[in-house]
């Protein structure tokens, strides 16, 4: 999947000229003169594409952490870089704090923005490994009847099989032809295999 550069700022030779700094180094970049103008792309069918976003902290209108609040509430959570101005450590601390990957401050040389950028894409990658094995995780545990998800959950917990037998009010024994039936549903040979399914799927303390 192609990770796209979403640059906002409001200064038109600072957007130009990171954006064709990003260009030459392969990237593929979409520019925003304001914080409004990111979210109304956002509201367009399909969204904004996955990727990263360099935010400049101070724009009239919106401010960065403004939109960064939106963006929260809206559960558009692309990885920020948030450009800074001199003087304006505090704000990007602040930024961070509300969730921004990392800060770069102007004037910036152009290994460090890179450098940030190519860190939020990665982010931005690792994102959607994470989503995708918990979709699988899901849809695997999803396969197991109610019982047997009880089971599992409290093998997530660290249960032994005397203790998930007299919490769900069943012998050690049922309780173990639950196990192994939920193993070879989830198609593991292992109880490490199908806690890690079960983690992934967010399993652990669900009944």
């Amino acid at each position: 999947m192609e990770r796209v550069v979403h640059v906002v700022d409001d200064d038109t030779a600072v957007r130009r000229s990171l954006a064709m700094l990003l260009r030459s180094a392969a990237h593929t970049v979409e520019t925003y003169v304001s914080a409004e103008a990111l979210l109304e792309a956002a509201q367009m069918p399909g969204g904004l594409a996955q990727g990263c976003i360099v935010l400049d902290v101070r724009m009239p209108g919106m401010d960065g952490l403004s939109l960064m609040d939106v963006l929260s509430r809206r559960d558009i959570g692309l990885p920020v870089v948030v450009v800074t101005g001199h003087g304006d450590i505090a704000l990007a601390v602040r930024a961070m704090r509300a969730g921004a990957l990392d800060f770069v401050e102007k004037p910036y040389a152009e290994d460090r923005i890179l450098e940030a950028v190519g860190a939020a894409l990665e982010s931005s990658r690792e994102a959607d490994r994470q989503r995708t094995l918990t979709l699988r995780a899901q849809a695997k545990v999803g396969t197991l009847s109610p019982r047997e998800r009880e089971v599992l959950a409290a093998l997530v917990d660290g249960k032994a099989n005397k203790v998930i037998g007299f919490d769900l009010g069943i012998s050690p024994r049922t309780v173990e032809v639950h196990r192994a039936n939920l193993m070879e549903k989830l198609g593991v040979r292992s109880l490490p295999e199908a806690v890690r399914i079960g983690l992934a799927a967010g399993a652990a303390g669900k009944r």
